[in-house]
């Protein structure tokens, strides 16, 4: 096939063949009667009206026409088959390029984990190492979801999670027109409720008077209480330096820090004003001067949330809850009863909380049973309970 525009042209092989004798080269067609020879003709007159469809397309478009172009056009030479692992690992690569940018690196590893579990389905469904956007169905959208409850063994809000991961690549292709229909189409991204469990009043003491013989669990340890008697998250407390502590004119300490989570989206936070108590002042003291705290101008050393995490299975034992509880170094309340927390006064200053006092000594729980003071500010709520302020408030 040959396309000729001012003079230049190009052609392109059709991959059909007829004997020399049945071809009208005038024409361009064959001359038999054949059943071979109306298909070829058939064939060749739809070539014919593509390459003229191809050329209306291209002059809407006000591009420059050449015969190489159309006939990349009407062979469907001109895109690129567009795969879907290999588009969601090209879209990770420009995911880590922006890494603490746009996107954080556990955001990035929950894709790479989706094209994990997509890499193990795909050929035993499909029966292919990988397959088009116009395949996706429905029916393997189901697939999925079973496979991550089954043998992902994935509880149903993580699932709903990559599958936002995964929905975000089949709305970019439908974008692009790269398909047609909507895989997800009638599936339901529904997040189960969840009731944490709060530590007790009693239990937080019992883990402030347990005594560690290794100095990384008391470490442990003490970022941990640091974080329930603040409200602030693992990434906060992490972060927290001497810029963040402010005095007011009662001479009372003060956390002032947004949340990094936050910030990290660039999305517009309100500051969050923490109101420092005895207990984590004595924390704050305790590790001043600390080498780790020196050296990065951190309040705390606090080490990755993986150190973090590794406790010998004896203290493990003692600090595991009778129900299941969050006690990774997040966001940390307390519960008296139901639920109780308190709220501060107007004037929004906390001089002294209903709580232990504790002194500035390393066990940091030795006048834990002294009768705390009763100021003109108090805060509302049940007797021995401490005043948290969550840093999402």
């Amino acid at each position: 096939m040959r396309i000729t525009i001012n003079g230049s042209y190009d052609d392109a092989r059709i991959q059909r063949s007829v004997p020399l004798n049945l071809w009208n080269a005038a024409k361009g067609c064959s001359k038999g009667r054949d059943r071979a020879s109306i298909a070829l003709n058939t064939y060749i007159a739809e070539l014919h009206a593509r390459a003229l469809e191809k050329h209306k397309e291209l002059v809407l478009e006000q591009a420059l026409i050449t015969p190489k172009l159309i006939l990349k056009r009407v062979f469907g030479k001109d895109t690129e088959m567009r795969t879907l692992l290999g588009t969601m690992q090209d879209g990770i690569k420009e995911m880590e390029t922006l890494t603490g940018i746009d996107y954080s690196p556990v955001t990035i590893n929950r894709y790479k984990n989706v094209v994990k579990k997509l890499q193990r389905l795909i050929p035993s469904y499909y029966g292919k190492e990988d397959i088009t956007f116009h395949e996706l169905t429905p029916e393997f959208i189901r697939a999925f979801d079973i496979y991550l409850k089954t043998e992902g063994g994935l509880c149903r809000n993580t699932i709903v999670r990559y599958m936002k991961c995964f929905k975000k690549f089949t709305n970019m292709a439908l974008a692009k027109e790269w398909m047609r229909k909507n895989p997800f189409y009638g599936y339901k991204m529904e997040q189960d409720e969840t009731d944490p469990v709060f530590l007790t009043y009693d239990e937080l003491q019992a883990v402030m008077k347990k005594k560690f013989t290794i100095p990384r669990l008391e470490l442990v340890r003490d970022i941990f209480v640091f974080a329930c008697f603040t409200g602030l998250a693992f990434s906060d407390v992490a972060t927290l330096s001497g810029e963040n502590l402010v005095q007011d004119n009662l001479g009372d300490w003060w956390i002032r820090k947004g949340r990094v989570k936050l910030e990290h989206r660039r999305k517009a936070s309100s500051i969050s004003n923490i109101p420092l108590l005895p207990v984590p002042l004595a924390i704050l003291e305790k590790y001043r001067e600390h080498p780790i705290c020196v050296k990065k101008g951190c309040c705390l050393p606090v080490m990755c949330n993986q150190k973090m995490k590794q406790l010998p299975q004896g203290n493990r034992r003692f600090l595991r809850h009778k129900e299941k509880s969050d006690h990774a170094c997040g966001q940390a309340h307390f519960r008296d009863h139901r639920h109780a927390r308190q709220q501060c006064t107007l004037a929004g200053r906390v001089r002294h909380a209903r709580t232990c006092l504790h002194t500035h000594d390393a066990a940091l729980c030795a006048g834990h049973e002294q009768q705390p003071e009763r100021g003109d500010e108090q805060c509302e709520g049940t007797s021995g309970m401490v005043n948290l302020i969550s840093a999402s408030e």
